[in-house]
């Protein structure tokens, strides 16, 4: 007993040691980069904004298909043929991610004329920008139902094809106002914060599922349709980011395997000021 306590003495800060040195290496030397291409990636909410920029990323960088999910035709169409021209074969489907059986039957549909999504990136969502008792109830739960729990639909549908295939990864794109919220928009900030539980659990409980990973991407104010007319204290501090930027930023985050992405950067003085409260 004596000796297998000194030898977990001696052993433990050996380990530390290494955990270091592996983490400097890691630091120092150039990450190896995610190859997209035999990824069939889906998005949600992908004819226009973020959604597009996403698809155009993913395209650059060699996704093999691409599936985009709206529910506006007109845009998805025009995304979809700007891919095309891309040379990246690109399909479109039209669902309503807050609609449980919608998603499970178009989820089908895509199964079986695309093939398996390894790649499912959840950007739909709808923000309404009241208060509380200004609030429409039917809008209010229209707003949870697309930004939260159409994502319990869109996983479910297609993670466990993922961990069959031992080949997958999940993409929630979120907002910082699930970490800190403000008044005027309090049906966003509620969803947004349920979605952000929801893929910190998930990401966490796929730690013991090989090949299969998750990212979630919380951006600042981005200058999108969504948030015209929106105003910062401090715009010149807190510029808005640009739809590409994100994009960009978000496909780099899933080929690295990041696992949370806060953009910009200052953002983290968020979660260091509310840990200190």
């Amino acid at each position: 007993m004596v000796w297998k306590r000194l030898g977990a003495l001696v052993v433990f800060p050996l380990q530390m040691i290494y955990l270091v040195v592996k983490a400097a290496v890691g630091l120092l030397l150039p990450a190896k980069l995610r190859d997209l291409s035999r990824e069939n990636v889906l998005i949600t909410g992908g004819g226009r904004g973020i959604g597009r920029q996403l698809a155009r990323e993913f395209a650059e960088r060699g996704a093999r298909k691409i599936v985009l999910w709206g529910r506006t035709e007109k845009c998805l169409k025009e995304t979809t043929e700007e891919i095309r021209q891309m040379g990246t074969e690109c399909h479109y489907f039209i669902c309503d991610v807050g609609n449980r059986e919608e998603v499970y039957q178009t989820a089908k549909a895509v199964r079986e004329k695309v093939g398996d999504i390894t790649i499912l990136v959840n950007n739909a969502a709808v923000v309404h920008g009241k208060s509380l008792m200004d609030s429409d109830d039917d809008a209010l739960l229209k707003s949870q139902h697309i930004n939260t729990l159409g994502q319990f639909w869109t996983t479910k549908a297609f993670l466990p094809r993922m961990l069959e295939l031992q080949n997958g990864h999940i993409v929630c794109l979120n907002s910082v106002l699930a970490l800190s919220a403000i008044p005027g928009a309090i049906d966003y900030c509620t969803s947004k914060a349920s979605a952000f539980a929801f893929m910190e659990s998930l990401t966490l409980g796929l730690l013991d599922c090989p090949g299969v990973s998750a990212t979630t991407v919380l951006p600042f104010h981005t200058s999108t349709e969504m948030f015209q007319g929106m105003r910062v204290r401090f715009p010149n501090l807190f510029p808005p980011l640009k739809p590409e930027t994100v994009a960009r930023r978000t496909v780099e985050a899933v080929q690295l395997n990041q696992a949370l992405l806060l953009l910009p950067w200052t953002m983290h003085a968020l979660i260091i000021l509310k840990r200190s409260f």
